[in-house]
């Protein structure tokens, strides 16, 4: 892990969970593209409102990064990589994007709590995202639905 603070971070973790001191090292990472929002999601995650991000499954892919994995561990930073917390993953679903429902909205945080709110930005962000590939998102976009507890 080279960001020494989630290194700090992560180390002052094992002190007191031993049970992990063996498990692969946790993933360093903020959330979005931008630093209003890697910096709003890292504060809701740090406070427990947020429980869950999305992602567009053809993002990941152009990107050659793998599928979130049940129970692995990330350390959560803010734009500039300051180490905020500890998350550990709970769920992952591939929903289609037109399938996303209010009960999992609810789960990404106040920012977003209704459908609409939720879709407009998800939208706007996959976008974004993928029109560095030369695609658009469309309703049967897949979107990597990731669930978490925050653990430190």
């Amino acid at each position: 892990m080279e960001n020494a603070s989630a290194r700090n971070m992560w180390g002052d973790y094992l002190d007191d969970h031993l049970e992990h001191a063996f498990v692969k090292a946790p993933e360093v990472v903020h959330f979005y593209d931008n630093k209003e929002d890697a910096d709003q999601c890292a504060q809701m995650i740090r406070a427990g409102s947020k429980k869950a991000v999305s992602r567009s499954l053809l993002g990941l892919q152009y990107r050659n990064e793998p599928l979130p994995q049940l129970g692995a561990f990330n350390v959560i930073t803010n734009w500039e990589g300051e180490a905020l917390c500890i998350i550990k993953t709970t769920a992952v679903r591939l929903k289609p994007f037109f399938s996303i429902d209010e009960q999992y909205t609810v789960l990404e945080g106040n920012a977003l709590s209704s459908l609409d709110s939720w879709k407009k930005y998800h939208w706007d962000y996959f976008t974004r995202e993928l029109a560095v590939y030369g695609r658009v998102p469309r309703e049967s976009t897949i979107v990597v639905c990731m669930e978490f507890e925050k653990v430190f």
